[in-house]
């Protein structure tokens, strides 16, 4: 290892709070544990359909059962329309995720929750996202 290059990877500090992850997650894409549950669901269903039913093994169906109880959406027009309405935020892949999965109730608990937020968005502004998401989530029954 070269003298002047004592930084490596693993150095570098991982840190939600500062939206600081490992390298490997920079191109990587967030799905909202709603979106991971109709994938899940679809899988499930292909499996069941076809000639030669497969067992699906235990991480599959436990992580089946974590994303439907946490997904906050129903169907693939509301998971649009919030991803939608996030993007054209000014937010971190993660904190669009956050926010969607997590659903705070209030500016307050959103930056409780997701620390990355605080400084960047005034309560109003961020409130007003949380009470879009609110509305079309209950539009979705």
């Amino acid at each position: 290892m070269a003298a002047g290059n004592t930084e490596t990877v693993a150095d570098i500090e991982e840190d939600a709070a500062q939206l600081q992850f490992p390298k490997e997650f920079e191109n990587a894409e967030t799905l909202l544990n709603s979106e991971v549950n109709m994938l899940l669901e679809h899988r499930k269903q292909q499996n069941e359909s076809a000639e030669e039913e497969q067992e699906l093994s235990e991480v599959f169906m436990k992580t089946l059962g974590y994303t439907s109880r946490f997904s906050r959406f129903k169907n693939r027009e509301t998971i649009a329309a919030v991803r939608s309405l996030l993007m054209q935020k000014k937010l971190h892949k993660f904190e669009l995720a956050a926010l969607a999965n997590l659903c705070p109730e209030s500016a307050e608990e959103a930056k409780s929750l997701i620390p990355s937020l605080e400084g960047r968005f005034e309560d109003d502004e961020l409130q007003q996202i949380l009470d879009d998401i609110q509305t079309k989530r209950s539009f979705q029954y």
